[in-house]
Parts: structure tokens; C-alpha cells; sequence
């Protein structure tokens, strides 16, 4: 501060309030996380914490997550979890028109040949991959759903259809930057299994979409 103190004699005070500040609002955002996590609904300030959470904590876990040997794709998972938590504390309720279920192309059987990215309604329904539960589930609940190919696809797919809600379901690393892109529209991300690798014949659990769906639907009204 002695430099610094040289250049104007209130530059080292002003530098500190400035610093009290940052660990101020740091503790207050990381306390009222807690709360809102705990409690399982929204308080005061928390629509904002997923934005913080998605712009600042995130690369920051990236970053801490190397310095203690934690692997990005565990701290995804963390960040999609604790997004999801988030999302849901905040009680946020859509129409069914308004909300946009959102697929990776890898959930399709790789030998299928019927293309499903355009409309997925294409789908002949076989039964060989979850395509068409995932279809017959937004049938049922009267809900947009589309494939994409990768993340400039699943942009034009939002923009197109505005969504105010979107159950998304992709790898870890697909989903948190669709969770970061999209901000502030509300994303429930769920990770798809891959027991054949990743990006070849991908598997999600129907039922965790389903409950995604009706947390966003429930006392909605078509």
C-alpha cells in the first residue's frame, strides 16, 4: 500500500473498502446459497444466485476444483446440481407451449436411419432407443420437444421457439454451458448415461425428465 499510497493519500482506504466490500457480498452470496439450498425455496436475492452462480462461482470451482485435484467433470456435476437446486427453490411454473424438453442427437440409436433433428416427430417409434418415450411423454403433457446436434443447433432451437423453461438432457459439459448460454431462462439439466461411451447410443432416465417436467408445470395451466 506504500506505493499506492504515494499516488494519492486515499487510494490504500478507498482500495480497502473496496476489498471489504467483495467479502462482503462474497459471504452474503455464499450464506443466502446455503439458505436457499437448505430450504428448498426461494428467499430474499435468490433469483439472481443463478446467475451468480452460472458467471462467477462456476469458473471459480473450475479453478479451485484443479488446484485440489477435483476433476472438471465432477465440479460440472456439482454445478448442474446445485443449478438444479436453484431452478427449483425458485418455484418457477410455465404453460405447457412454453416449455421446451431439449435432446441430445446421441439418445438416437446410431444405426437408425430416420433423420429426427429437424422434427422428431419423425420418429417411427421402434422401441430400439428412448426417442419415443421421450416423444409419447411430451405428447402426454403437451410440451415442446427437439434434437440438437451440438450447441449452435440447440441455440437456433431456443431462439426459435422462446421458451420461458427448458428440461435440458446432455453430458456434463453440454449442459453447463447451455445452463451458462441461456441464462436467465430457468434450465433443469439432466445428465444422460453412457454405457456405450460417450456420443453413441447415450440412455436418460425417463422418469427424472418426467419429474423435471411436472416441477415446471404444476399449477400451470394450458
Amino acid at each position: 500500500m506504500v506505493g499506492v499510497k504515494n499516488i494519492h493519500p486515499s487510494l490504500p482506504l478507498v482500495f480497502s473498502l473496496i476489498l471489504g466490500i467483495v467479502v462482503f457480498l462474497m459471504l452474503f452470496g455464499g450464506l443466502l446459497l446455503v439458505f436457499t439450498i437448505l430450504r428448498g425455496k426461494d428467499i430474499f436475492f435468490s433469483r439472481k444466485l443463478r446467475g451468480v452462480v452460472a458467471k462467477i462461482l462456476f469458473p471459480f470451482m473450475i479453478l479451485m476444483g484443479r488446484l485440489v485435484g477435483v476433476s472438471k467433470e465432477r465440479v460440472q456435476q456439482s454445478f448442474i446440481e446445485l443449478n438444479n437446486h436453484l431452478v427449483r427453490s425458485n418455484n418457477h411454473r410455465t404453460r405447457p407451449g412454453k416449455l421446451l424438453i431439449l435432446l441430445p442427437h446421441c439418445i438416437q440409436d446410431f444405426d437408425c436411419q430416420i433423420k429426427i433433428t429437424g422434427n422428431i416427430k419423425n420418429c417411427k417409434r421402434c422401441g430400439k432407443c428412448e426417442i419415443k418415450d421421450l416423444v409419447e411423454l411430451s405428447e402426454q403433457y403437451d410440451v415442446k420437444i427437439a434434437v440438437a446436434t451440438g450447441g449452435t443447433l440447440a441455440r437456433r432451437i431456443i431462439v426459435e421457439n422462446r421458451p420461458e423453461a427448458i428440461v435440458a438432457v446432455a453430458c456434463e459439459l453440454d449442459l453447463t454451458s447451455g445452463i451458462q448460454d441461456t441464462y436467465p431462462i430457468p434450465v433443469i439439466g439432466i445428465l444422460n448415461d453412457r454405457p456405450n461411451g460417450p456420443c453413441i447410443n447415450t440412455k436418460v432416465d425417463i422418469q427424472r425428465v418426467r419429474q423435471a417436467v411436472s416441477d415446471f408445470l404444476s399449477h400451470s395451466s394450458k
